[in-house]
């Protein structure tokens, strides 16, 4: 009886610090859309701007890097996002030179924004899933930073 309840127990410790984690890592994970047709998000404990968005109707987590020029996927996602490896080429990382698959993406989306024809490159060194969202989408929206809070607008509003 002690085992289960310190089982239990363990348990319930278990899906509080996760949640707690899962809300520092990416307090974006459930979007909410201002009606004004901007998107508030809010920064992570490390310091990004991460949240869902999808890649051709597929859901991905988008980390915001104003220093990528394009949108940058790891390349093991290709498959399953329905995205083509192009032409070879090189790009400038913080981890160095990476050879990289050039790439356009049909259908790409978060919050109020949906976009389309998007250039992006395959990147084999990148880990995880999380996709870097470059100025290659960044370049049709005005962003405001305070504080811990970002506003992203489409230009022209």
């Amino acid at each position: 009886m002690a085992l289960a309840a310190s089982l239990l127990m363990l348990g319930l410790f278990y899906l509080y610090f996760e949640n707690s984690l899962q809300a520092r890592n990416n307090p974006n994970h459930q979007l909410q859309i201002a009606p004004s047709s901007e998107l508030v998000l809010k920064r992570s404990g490390g310091g990004h701007y991460v949240f869902p968005g999808t890649i051709n109707g597929q859901p991905v987590t988008f980390l915001l890097d104003t220093g990528a020029t394009v949108v940058s996927v790891p390349a093991h996602l290709a498959g399953k996002l329905g995205l083509e490896a192009g032409a070879h080429q090189q790009s400038i990382t913080a981890n160095g030179t990476v050879a990289t698959r050039a790439t356009r993406v049909d259908a790409l989306a978060f919050g109020p924004f949906d976009l389309r024809g998007v250039p992006a490159s395959l990147n084999p060194g990148m880990g995880g899933d999380q996709v870097l969202l470059g100025m290659s989408v960044l370049k049709h929206l005005e962003f405001t930073q305070r504080g811990d809070t970002l506003i992203l607008r489409a230009l022209g509003r």
